[in-house]
């Protein structure tokens, strides 16, 4: 499981646990029953106190997103569908938000910005990332 925080990020790091495991649960890249690392050797990967992991944890269970079972670990709950569409919404969200903003800093206005995405979507369409 990859998660990597950030001091410039601006956000506490346990948030940024929380929030990324959220987007790994959302993409399918954890699935129902994948265990978490446990609280310690996640900390150490990420140089934080065990603390900050293990509030992450509990955010995340109380959202219904992991299970902890005591003895076992901490699991990717069997209901992440439902939060997978949430979570897919706002991380899209963001990014659009985060867009549109530079493309205004730049200049570019919306419609230059929808055929520059339309170019670039036709590149991830073509078999094998192939150039129509």
């Amino acid at each position: 499981m990859q998660i990597h925080i950030s001091e410039a990020d601006g956000t506490p790091f346990y948030q940024q646990v929380v929030n990324q495991v959220k987007f790994l649960v959302a993409s399918g890249r954890l699935e129902e029953g994948d265990q978490l690392p446990p609280v310690r050797r996640l900390a150490e990967q990420l140089l934080v106190n065990p603390n900050t992991v293990a509030r992450a944890y509990r955010e995340l269970e109380s959202e219904g997103v992991v299970v902890s079972r005591r003895g076992a670990g901490v699991f990717v709950s069997d209901v992440g569908s439902p939060l997978s569409r949430k979570e897919k919404t706002r991380i899209l969200h963001e990014r659009i938000d985060a867009l549109l903003t530079e493309s205004s800093q730049l200049g570019v206005g919306v419609d230059s910005l929808l055929k520059l995405i339309e170019q670039r979507s036709q590149t991830f369409d073509s078999p094998r990332g192939e150039k129509s």
